[in-house]
């Protein structure tokens, strides 16, 4: 765990396969998401406005990691043949959700895990690491909660390592790696956001009325 919180503060991130010696990255360009440039498409902000006028939908942070990594670990990938999300890597992270290093947002529909993320979380630095979907924008929708909880917060960046198609469309760019060890370095040493989702952070998204059609 001490390892991880130090790979993270340096600008490193683990990413190996199963009988693999644990390799280290640090991407020269890194692909971040600045939260104030996260493109919220129109489909998407219909999605949201749906999910959150019906009670049946919520937001919950942490309540199930273990489940939310597991699920992250299992998701098939376009290009991608197996998972860096080795048993050991879910023990290690883990250990840092119970250090309070670590945590999960999740999207729930009549009480059923449909998708999520996880990330870890040094001071205000935020290090995206994965997601997955069971149904339609789930993992989408995750990802709007979290960049409004980090909006509500004053978390200016959340990690996303390396660069996607995906991500560019939703606003992620690149810098350099040098610019991102700077804004490490001082978010790190910021209080940490509390962890939770409120429902009146999706007005950093969305009109508190959603508008007529």
């Amino acid at each position: 765990m001490t390892n991880l919180c130090a790979a993270y503060s340096q600008g490193s991130f683990p990413w190996y396969g199963p009988g693999q010696p644990i390799l280290w990255w640090a991407p020269d360009p890194r692909m971040v998401l600045p939260v104030s440039e996260f493109r919220l498409h129109r489909s998407l902000r219909r999605t949201l406005q749906a999910f959150r006028s019906n009670p049946d939908c919520e937001i919950r942070v942490d309540s199930a990691f273990q489940a939310v990594i597991t699920e992250c670990a299992t998701q098939e990938r376009d290009g991608q043949a197996g998972t860096w999300i080795v048993p050991e890597m879910i023990a290690a992270y883990t250990a840092l959700h119970t250090s309070g290093y670590a945590h999960s947002i999740e999207t729930w529909v009549n009480g059923k895990l449909m998708g999520g993320l996880y990330c870890v979380a040094l001071g205000r630095a935020v290090f995206g690491e994965s997601m997955f979907a069971h149904a339609t924008d789930a993992s989408k929708i995750a990802l709007s909660a979290l960049v409004c909880l980090c909006r509500h917060h004053g978390v200016e960046l959340i990690d996303c390592q390396q660069n996607t198609q995906h991500l560019a469309s939703l606003g992620g760019r690149e810098i350099s790696r040098a610019q991102f060890l700077i804004h490490t370095e001082r978010a790190r040493q910021q209080p940490s956001p509390l962890w939770t989702f409120d429902p009146v952070y999706w007005n950093e998204l969305l009109p508190s009325t959603p508008p007529k059609a």
